[in-house]
This record gives C-alpha cells, structure tokens and sequence, in this order.
C-alpha cells in the first residue's frame, strides 16, 4: 500500500505561483508514475501533468505547458509540484497520483493523496 499526502495549496492572486507537495509513504517504487490532477467544483477530475521516472518522460495537459512543471526528491520521497502564472481557470482541487503506466486515464492510478485547494483570485 502507498499513502500519499499532498500540501502547500492556497489562495493566491492571478499571476501568482504555488508549490505543491506530496509526500510519499509505504510501497513506494522508484518506477512509479507520479501524476497530479485537478478537480474544479461542478467538473470532473481532470489530469495536469504526470512523470516517468522509467523513461523520463513528461506528460502534460494543453493548458499547463510552459507554466507547470513537475519535479521530485528522492531523499524526501516527495513529488513537487511547481505552478507559475496561475490563472482563475487553475482553482480546484489538486490530488497527486500513483501508478504503473503514465497515462492521463484516473483509471490508471492506483493510489491517491486527499487532495489540497488551490484557489486563484483575480
């Protein structure tokens, strides 16, 4: 079992920047693909951007490109989450995600954080 725990949301102004944690706990593999997705209220869970250490390859939605990146300490076994130039359009929920397969499908990701708010003011 994994138990994921995110952090580090909050409110922030448009243009702001934020830095989301989460930290990694249990049968935790250096091969997992590490993944965040965002849930706005009314909407579905949507995914943002996700990493294979593995392959070292990055994924990532459309609307994030140039301004979110993802990175990771393996010492701390901790996945970051860097968000620059936030927009209105960023306010949601955010959770972090494990798996086996880097994909955008929730359905491929087996473990999930409770998920940290993230709200941007115009």
């Amino acid at each position: 079992q994994v138990q994921l725990v995110e952090s580090g949301g909050g409110l922030v102004q448009a243009g702001g920047s934020l830095r989301l944690s989460c930290a990694a706990s249990g049968r935790t593999s250096s091969s997992f693909v590490m993944g965040w997705f965002r849930q706005a209220p009314g909407k579905e869970r949507e995914f943002v951007i996700a990493f294979a250490w593995g392959s070292n390859t990055t994924r990532y939605t459309e609307s994030v490109k140039g301004r979110f990146t993802i990175s990771r300490d393996n010492a701390k076994n901790t996945v970051y989450l860097q968000m620059n130039s936030l927009n209105t359009e960023d306010t949601a929920v955010y959770y972090c995600a494990a798996g086996e397969l880097l994909s955008r499908s929730i359905s491929n990701y087996d473990y999930w954080g409770q998920g940290t708010q993230v709200t941007v003011s115009s």
